[in-house]
């Protein structure tokens, strides 16, 4: 199957948006008192019932018991904004730790004249902020922000981008735009960050068999796709053929009364893929199973067009599959879930060269920062050559977001776990997840993001993770019964995009002609001089030209669009 025309499925769920502060030029606003403007669609507002709290936002709650116990009866309660309108009157601050979903919210306390900025533990939806001017302005997408923000790249986010593919922490791309952190609210007018949940090595029963905590997680994994799963609907999964995703495949079959379908991608059938693997999960679990092929000159025909739905640069390859496979899926149903998750929560493969540099760190003298910022396999030993001199200067010795968690004292495999839940996960996968679902017109789910999944990870003992040369121990033990042997033990893969023959025999002449330009945009922040050599396929003994490339194209192609 081909992909599908562009267009017919280009929806995305309405954004949110407010002003607090000096807010007298604000016309037309759907909400209004003498300090904050709302400016989202009605539906996206909800008053408590003393009238004392003012919610907008977007949420979606998996566990609504706790909430619908409020004062039931009381109200009809219409929506998830109005529960958490009636539960902050009963918990106030202490909602955002009580709440189990998805959220990017904001509550006005009329008495108090304080607004509150909460995002959920995982980073499954976004809140962004303005950080200039007598006016805040908040929404759930940068885009919504461009008006008030200047063109004014901040830097380390920019040094942190080439390094990661994806710009961590609160940063975002813009030097005056600001992000809420997972897990987190922002108060203001007093402008204090608290912590509402972290993730954190938790004691364990660490004399538990094996088996035994592969069981309670198979109950966890039972329970949270339960919720995940839409009511007499059919639901989707995008599968791979890999662990992660052919376990919530199967959980998905065995839980769901309504149709299972199923979507895998591939390059071209003479090229590198897993269709083998995830036909086999799909007939093992009877779903309605679609492949979709991209060819790779269409691949780099629709980057420029999903850089543009992204809020901040993401440079993996997997952007643009992610985006056509959710407008194959939206023909056939509004939800999909997906096996995100897996690696940064039970202990994946890409952990095995940080734990060997530790295991060795006296031998080689390598600092662990930049042997983490290596094992991107990105630009980071770069850096010097690729970035121009004196933004380099400016950079090179801001501190990196990543010490903290780095050098904690958590035994090591959790602290790396901890890196790749709060940073990768919140950072790129989650908000790749997030805005290139809703461009489809898609809801998509992550069962194994799930913030019990994660705390239930960091409950388990560090050798029933990575095992030795075994990763994601405890996740196989739970999906023993559900997958066949030969999904389970299988070596890990990955997607893999074949991004250097990409840029070898499709893109070379185009790619050449974005990066090379007088009128790049990121002309004035890199050289051309690396960039020219990768273009040839040398200056770099590794071989990793085509994934720098992309990483290169991919934000030429956003700042053009932003």
């Amino acid at each position: 199957m081909l992909i599908p025309p562009f267009g017919r499925f280009v929806q995305k769920t309405p954004s949110w948006r407010l002003a607090w502060g000096d807010v007298s030029q604000i016309t037309s606003p759907t909400w209004r008192s003498d300090r904050i403007a709302i400016l989202s669609d009605e539906s996206k507002i909800a008053i408590s019932p003393s009238g004392r709290y003012v919610v907008t936002g977007d949420v979606w709650l998996s566990d609504r018991s706790q909430l619908l116990k409020l004062r039931t009866g009381e109200e009809r309660i219409r929506s998830d904004l109005e529960l958490i309108a009636i539960a902050w009157e009963d918990w106030g601050v202490a909602s955002f730790d009580r709440l189990v979903g998805m959220f990017g919210l904001a509550i006005w306390d009329r008495q108090q004249q304080e607004l509150y900025l909460g995002r959920d533990r995982s980073g499954a939806r976004t809140v962004y902020y303005t950080t200039t001017g007598a006016t805040t302005r908040v929404a759930s997408n940068l885009r919504e922000l461009a008006p008030y923000r200047s063109n004014e790249l901040d830097e380390i986010a920019l040094r942190d981008y080439l390094c990661c593919a994806f710009v961590p922490g609160d940063r975002t791309m813009w030097r005056d735009i600001r992000e809420v952190r997972p897990g987190t609210h922002l108060s203001l007018p007093s402008g204090e960050i608290s912590a509402d949940w972290q993730v954190r090595e938790q004691a364990s029963e660490s004399e538990l068999p094996h088996l035994l905590w592969g069981e309670r997680l198979l109950d966890l994994l039972t329970q949270v796709t339960q919720e995940y799963l839409p009511t007499d609907e059919p639901v989707g999964v995008f599968l791979s053929g890999g662990l992660d995703s052919s376990l919530i495949t199967a959980l998905a079959a065995k839980l769901h009364s309504a149709p299972v379908h199923t979507y895998s991608i591939h390059f071209g059938q003479k090229l590198a893929h897993e269709l083998e693997f995830s036909s086999l999960v799909a007939n093992h679990c009877q779903t309605k199973h679609h492949i979709l092929e991209i060819p790779l000159a269409q691949m780099w025909k629709q980057l420029p067009e999903t850089m543009a739905m992204l809020d901040d640069p993401i440079g993996d390859p997997l952007t643009v599959p992610n985006l056509l496979l959710g407008r194959l899926a939206r023909q056939d149903l509004q939800v999909v879930l997906n096996g995100e998750g897996g690696d940064p929560c039970f202990g994946g493969p890409k952990n095995q060269p940080m734990m060997i540099h530790h295991l060795y760190q006296d031998v080689n003298r390598q600092d662990s920062l930049a042997a983490y910022l290596q094992s991107f396999q990105k630009c980071a030993s770069d850096l010097p050559q690729l970035l121009n001199r004196d933004i380099w200067e400016r950079v090179k010795l801001e501190p990196s977001i990543f010490d903290p968690d780095l050098n904690s004292n958590a035994n090591y495999l959790n602290r790396l776990m901890t890196l790749n839940i709060k940073f990768k996960g919140a950072d790129q996968i989650m908000t790749k997840v997030n805005n290139l679902t809703q461009a489809a017109g898609l809801h998509g789910r992550s069962p194994l993001f799930d913030k019990r999944v994660i705390d239930f990870s960091m409950q388990v003992p560090p050798n029933y993770k990575l095992s030795g040369t075994i990763e994601k121990a405890v996740l196989k033990q739970a999906a023993i019964d559900l997958l066949p042997a030969s999904i389970i033990h299988r070596p890990k893969s990955g997607m893999m995009v074949p991004v250097q023959l990409g840029f070898r025999d499709y893109w070379n002449r185009q790619a050449t002609g974005l990066l090379l330009s007088r009128k790049a945009k990121i002309a004035p922040y890199l050289n051309d001089a690396p960039i020219r050599d990768w273009l040839n396929y040398q200056g770099d003994p590794w071989g990793r030209y085509g994934v720098k490339l992309w990483l290169l194209s991919s934000l030429e192609y956003w700042l053009q669009a932003n």
